[in-house]
């Protein structure tokens, strides 16, 4: 029988560790586009990258990761020399992976609620709510984070029992919409201007957007749990975006 599309991707992604070269077979690399900017396309690319990553003794935890469709998202704990949080999202057709995308930024934290990056809950539960809780968190992104109505926040965050895994953060919807409403000299200083994606399994759910963070094109993943109606647990990661000029493929980071 063959392994869920999620188990096969833990499988690849934990072969940078362990240096198996089995799992890569998931990987269609005939027709593999690669969105991060910073690694060639192709199996060329992919295979470099594992070679370069295998000589800095590396560590993969794969931490949480969930299925969408064709569409698998995973939450990562890499060590690499340093240690790095990152999502990895791939896109399968017929049965092997064609598509990925990422966003990694350094391990900081733990956050002023003594709250790492990457703990937490990790298995989805009520499935049956995926479509709602998608809708759900579309909204909040389009109407709370891009729109700026930050006055509506507490119709999608729960006001009790917020847990916030941000690194610049702390619990409770209150540090939230303080900093989403902070000012910099390029205006807000965290602007969402458009959401790419939306993925969810059960209660889980994540969206990835474009935007600015001071100022800085960047990418924004946001994952939340979702517990009776409302976004209850959050976790992030941001990256800057390469100028085009110094991209190794041309697909674009979204």
């Amino acid at each position: 029988m063959t392994a869920a599309k999620k188990d096969q991707i833990r499988d690849l992604l934990k072969s940078i560790e362990t240096g198996d070269p089995a799992p890569i077979a998931v990987v269609n690399e005939a027709k593999y586009v690669q969105h991060n900017p910073q690694t060639l396309e192709g199996s060329e690319g992919l295979t470099s990258l594992f070679e370069r990553l295998s000589k800095t003794a590396p560590q993969a935890n794969i931490v949480r990761a969930f299925e969408d469709g064709d569409f698998v998202f995973a939450h990562t704990e890499y060590d690499f020399a340093r240690r790095n949080i990152g999502f990895e999202v791939f896109r399968f057709e017929d049965g092997r992976a064609v598509e990925h995308w990422d966003n990694i930024q350094p391990r900081q934290g733990p956050n002023a609620s003594g709250r790492s990056m990457v703990d937490g809950p990790a298995e989805a539960a009520d499935l049956n709510q995926t479509e709602v809780n998608r809708v759900l968190m579309r909204s909040f992104v389009e109407t709370v984070l891009i729109d700026g109505q930050h006055d509506q926040i507490t119709d999608y965050i729960a006001e009790d029992g917020f847990t916030e895994h941000n690194p610049r953060l702390a619990d409770g919807v209150a540090t939230l919409r303080t900093a989403l409403e902070a000012s910099g000299q390029d205006g807000r200083h965290i602007d969402y201007r458009r959401v790419h994606r939306v993925l969810a399994e059960g209660n889980f759910v994540l969206s990835v957007s474009e935007g600015h963070l001071g100022g800085a094109h960047t990418a924004f993943y946001d994952l939340f749990r979702v517990a009776d109606g409302k976004l209850v647990e959050h976790w992030d990661t941001t990256e800057q975006v390469a100028p085009r000029s110094e991209w190794k493929n041309h697909n674009g980071k979204f």
